[in-house]
């Protein structure tokens, strides 16, 4: 017989075992819960922050369908159903968690509980917010019972919401796509940032679908009977057809000017006076086009950021920024120093720095506090008048005039990077022989390896603009949204180094002892070109240095009327000098507007050509690369940038609402983050109104995927595409059309979407 003792083992074991079970089983729900996240997730963009803002496909998580499918299953133009103001509120209400939590010190008061998490804070603090649950005892009740994991919130409201099972992950999916925005920058957060210090708010795309249907629970309890908008199918076919015409069109006109241009490619056989190297970016093909006309000068395309994956200590302003694409991560801290010739300055500048900034933060703080605003307002309300008066009636002199004064408190200082290695998290500083190799690719890549000119400017790029949220989108895409400039400099000290030289002559690589690079930055708003350090490095060949700088001048006057004319300026020189300072323009300039091409090619294949500012133009020599490894990495990085860059632009002109970000004039920045139109909107993921319309009805950008134009054999390329899946993604789903020129027949091929190359018509 069972004793009493037995009996109770059994049952202290089987309460055990259930334990375990339940606590196995919960464990696996939570698993399944992140990967319904992380499946549902796909289906967004990240979003970018102000300060970095890139450009990014839209219509990223659809790229495995066809960019037919997508673009009717992305949510372009649907049909509205009846009001939901159930679905309304939680929006208001998600709006309003998610800019106290992310504010970036546009606040007064920072949320509590911010470095526990998003969902934990949330938790804290919802009981208090009256709004949310109306003062009812049970949904008080309800939320001071919730869990304190996030993942185990979901599934209690799940069950609460009666989501079917095999409905979850789609329900999570339309949870996010109520706010793309906001569920997009948090995708930034979670998939893309690099914080240069330790992030004091983490967040994670299970602590946002938390509160989100929490909320969602309080205020819309039947939020799994939703029914789904229509997309308008008409629409969608409309926009089609004009796409598909724009791209039939403009493929025919640049192929037809391409192909004869074959015949005329050869070697250069004279040494050249000097040779920029400017980003592959549209806007600098009218700038090179010109220089080139104006000397012996050649140009090149490279990627703005010049092969350096660099995270850069700025010396003006203090901020660390990660100059590189998105794609990369950087592996380098440098730090920008002041030049050794600014020494009787430093002590002055620093001075004036500290200045600056003490006053700015004291009007920060009387601004922004309970007490002190309108003894503010009344204090320099007049003052401020003078000034916004002076901004719109002569903002050209009060810039000048701003410039003056700060020069006078606070000495401008030329710097250099350093090269200095520390013990970092990032390594600090770049070793020699990785200075060595980062050149010898770089040079090859361009297919810079021979026939090196006298002066080789680098020139980064980046823009001016007054009272500007969007200012990092006109900057420099391959440096993360900032200028260029720093990298230009980099890579110049690093091609200037004797050791640096030794190593490449024993590469094959041959740099003359009379060669000098220097770095630059191209203003894009206003086409001057700053070469750095003039005054401060040795200048061998003065006359044609000095020869130089007349011919950029003459550049930027003649690219300033060809840009005035798209801008309607009537004095076109004076027009484009307001439009960088003036504060209430709205279109500074036109940015990558009407981007169509990008080309990967020797520059000879397109020197003749005016391409409009509508093409990519990446240098490249086939013959240098008989692998193929160069022009993988162009088609598998620069190519991919573009591509989003085109796909922004192309959706931004499309539907203004759903991918854009509406008007100027009605922006409102939010946290220092993003824009909303008003006070209670989603995060705007996309480009303004003023970007890409000439109008309220009448786009400028010309609707169109990108049309990639490569100079190589077929083989070769063929072969590239076999090793990687984002191109047979890109090319086969027809994100991006692909057209090569064969060199040993002159011919062009188009690929289709079954791999096959097809004679281009």
């Amino acid at each position: 017989m069972r004793t009493a003792k037995v009996i109770a083992n059994e049952e202290k074991s089987n309460e055990y075992s259930m334990k375990t079970n339940n606590s196995v089983k919960a464990q696996s729900r939570k698993l399944e819960v992140r990967a319904l996240v992380d499946n549902a997730a796909k289906r967004i963009a990240p979003v970018w922050p102000l300060e970095t803002f890139i450009a990014c496909n839209p219509l990223q998580g659809f790229e495995a369908q066809t960019f037919e499918e997508a673009l009717a299953m992305g949510g372009f133009r649907r049909k509205e159903n009846t009001r939901n103001r159930a679905l309304e509120e939680v929006n208001l209400h998600m709006i309003k968690w998610c800019g106290g939590f992310f504010d970036a010190g546009q606040g007064a008061i920072e949320m509590p509980h911010r470095d526990k998490g998003f969902y934990f804070g949330f938790l804290k603090l919802a009981y208090f917010d009256k709004k949310l649950h109306h003062n009812k005892k049970e949904a008080k009740k309800w939320l001071m019972g919730l869990p304190e994991e996030a993942e185990e919130a979901i599934i209690l409201c799940l069950n609460k919401l009666q989501v079917p099972k095999e409905k979850e992950e789609e329900f999570i999916t339309q949870t996010f796509l109520h706010l793309p925005g906001w569920a997009g920058f948090v995708k930034w957060k979670t998939h893309w940032h690099n914080p240069t210090t330790v992030d004091k708010i983490p967040v994670s795309l299970t602590d946002f679908l938390a509160v989100r249907l929490v909320i969602t629970c309080l205020l819309w309890p039947d939020a799994s009977q939703e029914k789904k908008s229509e997309e308008d199918g008409s629409l969608v076919q409309k926009a089609l057809e004009e796409i598909k015409s724009n791209e039939k069109q403009y493929e025919q006109a640049l192929i037809k000017t391409l192909l004869p241009e074959v015949n005329q490619l050869a070697k250069n056989t004279k040494r050249a006076d000097a040779q920029l190297v400017f980003c592959i970016d549209v806007r600098s093909e009218p700038i090179r086009r010109t220089i080139e006309r104006l000397g012996n000068y050649q140009t090149l395309g490279f990627a703005g950021f010049f092969g350096l994956p660099i995270r850069v200590q700025e010396f003006e302003s203090g901020k660390t920024k990660d100059c590189c694409p998105v794609l990369l991560k950087p592996r380098y801290r440098i730090d920008e120093r002041p030049n050794a010739a600014n020494a009787r300055f430093i002590e002055q500048h620093q001075q004036g720095k500290v200045i600056k900034s003490n006053l700015g933060k004291l009007y920060q703080e009387l601004k922004y506090n309970f007490a002190t605003p309108f003894a503010l307002v009344e204090t320099l309300g007049a003052w401020c008048g003078l000034k916004m008066l002076s901004q719109s009636l002569a903002p050209n002199f009060t810039k000048q005039s701003s410039q003056a004064l700060n020069h006078y408190i606070s000495p401008k200082i030329q710097t250099e990077p350093s090269f200095e290695l520390t013990e970092s998290n990032l390594e600090h500083g770049i070793a020699l022989d990785e200075q060595i190799d980062y050149a010898e690719t770089v040079l090859r890549l361009m297919g810079l390896t021979a026939d090196f000119a006298k002066i080789i400017i680098l020139c980064g790029h980046g823009s001016t603009t007054e009272n500007n949220p969007y200012a990092s989108a006109l900057d420099c895409g391959a440096c993360g949204g900032n200028h260029g400039g720093v990298n230009a400099k980099l890579l110049a000290a690093i091609l200037n180094k004797t050791e640096v030289r030794s190593a490449l002559e024993l590469k094959g690589i041959h740099i003359p002892l009379d060669t000098v690079f220097y770095g630059a930055l191209h203003n894009t708003t206003t086409d001057s070109v700053e070469i750095y350090n003039l005054k401060t490095s040795k200048i061998i060949y003065p006359s044609l240095l000095n020869q130089l700088l007349v011919d950029l001048e003459e550049a930027k006057f003649s690219n300033n009327f060809e840009r005035g004319r798209k801008l309607n300026s009537i004095d076109a020189a004076k027009d484009i000098q307001r439009r960088s300072q003036d504060w209430s323009e709205t279109r500074p300039e036109w940015g990558l507007a009407r981007n169509a091409a990008f080309i990967v090619a020797p520059r000879t294949l397109t020197k003749n050509i005016n391409l409009d500012g509508r093409c990519f133009l990446h240098s490249y020599d086939w013959e240098q690369d008989p692998e193929g490894s160069f022009l993988e990495t162009i088609l598998t990085a620069p190519m991919v940038v573009a591509q989003w860059i085109n796909t922004q632009y192309l959706f931004s002109t499309l539907d203004n609402v759903a991918y854009g970000s509406g008007s100027k004039i009605t922006h409102n920045v939010t946290g220092k983050i993003g824009i909303m139109q008003g006070n209670g909107s989603d995060l705007m993921h996309g480009l303004p109104l003023q970007s890409v319309m000439s109008s309220d009805e009448r786009p400028y950008h010309q609707p169109q995927r990108l049309l990639t134009v490569v100079y190589a054999p077929k083989a070769l390329v063929s072969n590239i595409i076999e090793r990687q899946a984002i191109l047979k993604t890109l090319f086969f789903n027809e994100w991006v059309h692909l057209v090569i020129i064969e060199p040993s027949s002159g011919l062009a091929y188009k690929l289709n979407q079954t791999g096959n190359w097809i004679l281009s018509n």
